[in-house]
């Protein structure tokens, strides 16, 4: 063999090691693999349910059933106890200390603070009308619960447990999630928008319209690159610029969202949907690719993530007949069959 052919030889293998390279870097590991659902965990019990919340270090599961929170070792699925004695709860917060936690108790008008070694029920706080999503602020201390009806939000300060500020909002809120930097973003979903919160101050700073998003319900974010990923009606997802509130974005997903998800370690996007599928977005450059529609369980429309293992949960139940349309209750929600409300475990192999 001459040695120019020795050469042609070698720059073919090297050219073809980058190619293949090029190829298997373009998207995350994780991307590349499909999601399925690993395990169904019965928690049984009674009533609907919300949303919930993951502690990754303490591998935990906080969530919101009826007049409870039901708490959950992430990895066996067993159950470790409850928040009981509660009116009809629907988020869980919980601060960066891993002391204690905030339920907004929608029924009661109030954030219940509990201990989160004990269990126990520490402080009872009162809100607005019908507290329903919440968040801790970390660079405040602050927990903010924004109430459904009053249409406000109540800021409560976690060394006092006292309230501090009512902040009016344009409209009905929904769900917030905090930037680490002092900022609470909220989705408004009768305004089809999104506003800013200056936790210092505290007040408005922005609002941004949503284009292409109909009653944005759940919302998540992506802190180290600034985006935020409100899921519509509509079957849409947008996806905006925290930084400018321009819209990036408007990926399909399934229908009757009410959780988004990002995992910062694969850079996924996710939007569990009512339908019984949970989508899964490619959020690593800018096509925002769909790249699963999972089937999960009718009904499975909350969802947290656990970006320590990378596992999304769902929570579902089986129901009933709906009840016949009212004028007082056009659209009712079938009544939950007792002991059938499951936690789905979503994973890779």
């Amino acid at each position: 063999m001459n040695s120019r052919s020795k050469t042609d030889r070698l720059c073919y293998s090297i050219l073809a090691a980058l190619i293949l390279f090029s190829l298997t870097a373009a998207k995350p590991v994780s991307a590349q693999k499909a999601f399925k659902v690993l395990d169904k965990w019965t928690v049984g019990g009674e009533g609907g349910w919300d949303y919930l919340v993951a502690d990754s270090a303490a591998h935990r599961l906080y969530i919101t059933h009826g007049t409870r929170v039901e708490v959950i070792d992430s990895s066996t699925g067993k159950s470790i106890g409850a928040i009981t004695g509660l009116h009809g709860t629907h988020g869980v917060a919980l601060d960066d200390s891993g002391n204690f936690g905030y339920i907004s108790d929608g029924g009661g008008n109030a954030v219940v603070v509990f201990d989160r070694t004990s269990l126990a029920t520490v402080a009872t706080i009162p809100a607005g009308t019908n507290p329903d999503g919440i968040v801790f602020e970390p660079v405040t201390k602050t927990v903010w619960a924004f109430n459904g009806r009053s249409k406000d939000a109540t800021v409560i300060d976690t060394a006092t447990r006292k309230v501090i500020a009512t902040v009016p909002l344009p409209g009905k809120p929904e769900f917030p999630v905090a930037d680490g930097t002092g900022i609470v973003f909220d989705n408004i979903e009768d305004k089809n928008a999104i506003v800013r919160l200056d936790a210092k101050s505290p007040k408005i700073t922005a609002t941004w319209p949503l284009a292409n998003c109909d009653s944005p319900s759940g919302l998540a974010i992506d802190l180290s690159g600034r985006r935020l990923f409100s899921v519509c009606d509509g079957k849409k997802m947008a996806i905006t610029d925290a930084n400018t509130g321009k819209q990036l974005a408007a990926p399909s997903i399934g229908d009757g969202p009410d959780a988004a998800g990002y995992n910062p370690k694969s850079k996924l996007a996710f939007s569990s949907n009512g339908e019984g599928t949970l989508t899964i977005i490619d959020a690593s450059n800018s096509n925002y690719r769909v790249l699963q529609n999972l089937t999960t369980q009718a009904r499975a429309r909350t969802m947290t993530i656990d970006t320590a293992t990378g596992k999304v949960y769902v929570v579902t139940a089986q129901t009933g007949p709906a009840p016949a349309a009212t004028a007082a209750n056009p659209h009712p929600r079938p009544a939950v069959i007792p002991g059938t409300f499951t936690v789905l475990v979503i994973g890779h192999e």
